[in-house]
């Protein structure tokens, strides 16, 4: 697909996404997200809602829509706002019925992606190098201020890992208190969880499109079903 990002004091990058692409996203970024093609296209936001408007859940503020900022306000401040007349204003906020994500028509072109706007922004982790690379073990791409600086702004780090069939990653946790948040991408395995007194807290089955949390200091292990397993996990340091 093709995504519109506008980060905080900066004009406006358009680029391609593809699987594998991990996106930095900090606070006040403006966002659009469009599929121009027939396959489906699938984006997994993670991120820290603690300070949310709500805490636990993202606060997103849409233009427009049903739930749209501008839509709240009278036609003749965003007349004003945006130096257009009424009719324009209408349009623009009165358009879009639906809430978040609609469907375009056929005759609306929406800017093409340029290569140069990646740079910074975007880091695949299924086309870099392996940070870790077992034999019939699995394999890491770790994430962080190295290969893409932007995550210093946004305080979290990530990594991809891919285990092979009846492989296990031992047992462990953040030494400097860091939680986890772990998406089971595909195949399936058991996970243990075990906190700071030795108690075990968590142990089950987990597989692809499951989402679980290791809370700071806890320790965790997993060993994946003999087809693999591989999950991608955000922590919360850039290191």
């Amino acid at each position: 697909g093709v995504a519109g990002i506008v980060l905080p004091e900066k004009d406006e990058k358009v680029i391609g996404i593809r699987k594998g692409d991990a996106i930095a996203l900090p606070f006040g970024a403006v966002t659009w997200w469009y599929n121009k093609e027939d396959a489906e296209l699938i984006v997994l936001f993670l991120g820290d809602t603690s300070k949310g408007h709500k805490a636990g859940s993202f606060t997103d503020f849409y233009l427009t829509g049903t739930n749209g900022i501008f839509t709240g306000f009278s036609s003749e401040f965003v007349s004003r706002a945006w130096d257009v007349d009424e009719s324009t204003v209408k349009a623009l906020v009165g358009s879009q019925s639906g809430k978040g994500i609609v469907k375009l028509d056929g005759s609306i072109k929406l800017p093409d992606p340029k290569k140069e706007d990646r740079e910074r922004l975007v880091y695949n982790c299924e086309e870099a190098p392996l940070d870790v690379d077992i034999k019939n073990g699995g394999r890491v791409v770790v994430l962080n201020t190295k290969n893409l600086p932007l995550v210093a702004e946004i305080g979290l780090g990530a990594d991809l890992v891919k285990l092979d069939g009846g492989a296990m990653c031992s047992p462990g946790f953040s030494c400097d208190s860091a939680l986890q948040v772990t998406y089971i991408v595909s195949g399936s395995g058991r996970v243990q969880v075990v906190g700071v007194d030795g108690k075990r807290v968590l142990e089950t089955t987990v597989k692809a499109g499951q989402l679980f949390i290791v809370p700071r200091f806890f320790v965790v292990s997993k060993i994946c079903d003999p087809d693999g397993m591989s999950w991608f996990s955000i922590i919360t340091t850039p290191k």
